[in-house]
């Protein structure tokens, strides 16, 4: 059996750390993707029994499944805007906070409110630079034009999804005083903004002018964000599977297939039932750049996992389902657990397994 762990209490330090450099901001857990792959409800329950209450999703289906869980009184925001109405019902009957981020969808979402003789909460989406939606920073009247509107819209928040390339947060700079500038006019036009936040985990960790009234805590919930030297983050998230078989290859045999590696000596070969199809080995591109791509290329040669405490090296490239170990230095056998790390937004396969 191939098992995913994920690891409590390393959850639990990634949430200190969060709340350390959140200060007084709200924490959102961002629950994306399943929960970045450590599994939706499974992850919530553990941050609610760690005080965290407020949670966003990006389907309408996580939060029902959120809801049916359980979480009866918890903040749900909708972390994209929609103008689909089964979309849109789905959300209003779990009584989640919806993401408006164009006339469009504002109007779809009052639409449904009057009909049904309700009121229905949401939060303004605006566009920084990112371009995935939301309303642009350039065209105020259209923002105001939401909060002036739509009378079945309780307009509770507004946000925005800082993006950046330089750690020193140079070029989030003028973003943030893009969105601070677009949050002035909506005062100057005597309206409240609500709760408004800012930063995901990239800029939670790197840019204190973005620590705003809440904060969106996703990938670095997991340690799987950009990092920072000393940020006291902890890696969650790695694989057990058992060796497949063990077996002695001469020397000058050839292993693998893509690009296959003579062996220098006699070499005992363990199989490891995972490869590149479970998630071994895949790893989120985030820095650009040709020494960024040499440094990654490099931490790819050196992949090893551990049987028994003891580190073991990769042969050759990582296969899509079986990868080759080098235990010739090493007492192992068929059936022993192997532990390596691996991405939980990427296994594939696995039995997920919280300790």
């Amino acid at each position: 059996m191939k098992a995913l762990i994920i690891e409590r209490q390393a959850v639990k330090q990634n949430i200190a750390v969060v709340r350390e450099r959140a200060g007084r901001a709200a924490i959102y857990a961002a629950l994306t993707g399943d929960a970045g792959g450590a599994g939706l409800v499974d992850m919530a329950r553990l941050l609610r029994d760690e005080g965290i209450g407020r949670f966003a999703v990006s389907e309408a289906a996580d939060a029902a499944a959120l809801r049916k869980a359980g979480f009866v009184d918890e903040e749900i925001l909708m972390l994209r805007s929609t103008a689909d109405r089964e979309e849109l019902e789905q959300l209003v009957d779990v009584n989640a906070v919806c993401t408006i981020g164009s006339i469009d969808a504002g109007l779809a979402l009052n639409g449904l409110a009057e009909s049904r003789s309700t009121v229905a909460e949401a939060h303004i989406q605006v566009d920084t630079g990112l371009g995935f939606g939301g309303f642009l920073c350039t065209e105020p009247e259209k923002v105001l034009s939401a909060y002036r509107n739509l009378p079945n819209v309780a307009i509770s928040g507004i946000y925005t999804q800082l993006h950046s390339v330089k750690a020193d947060g140079k070029d989030a700079a003028a973003q943030i005083q893009s969105f601070q500038t677009l949050l002035e006019a909506i005062r100057s036009a005597g309206f409240e903004t609500g709760t408004v936040h800012a930063a995901g985990s990239f800029a939670l960790l790197h840019y204190d002018d973005a620590l705003l009234d809440a904060v969106r805590a996703g990938s670095v919930l997991l340690g799987r964000c950009r990092r920072t030297k000393g940020d006291g983050l902890q890696r969650v998230g790695y694989g057990e599977a058992s060796l497949e078989e063990v077996r002695w290859l001469p020397a000058g045999h050839t292993v693998g297939s893509e690009q296959p590696v003579t062996l220098k000596r006699p070499t005992r070969v363990g199989v490891l039932p995972v490869g590149y199809q479970n998630g071994f080995g895949v790893a989120r591109v985030r820095d650009p750049g040709f020494w960024a791509a040499i440094r990654r290329w490099l931490r790819g040669r050196r992949i090893s996992v551990r049987i028994d405490g003891q580190k073991v090296k990769v042969i050759g490239r990582i296969g899509a389902m079986e990868t080759l170990l080098d235990v010739t230095d090493m007492k192992c056998s068929s059936g022993d657990l192997v532990h390596f790390d691996i991405d939980p937004m990427y296994a594939r396969g696995f039995v997920r397994e919280y300790r």
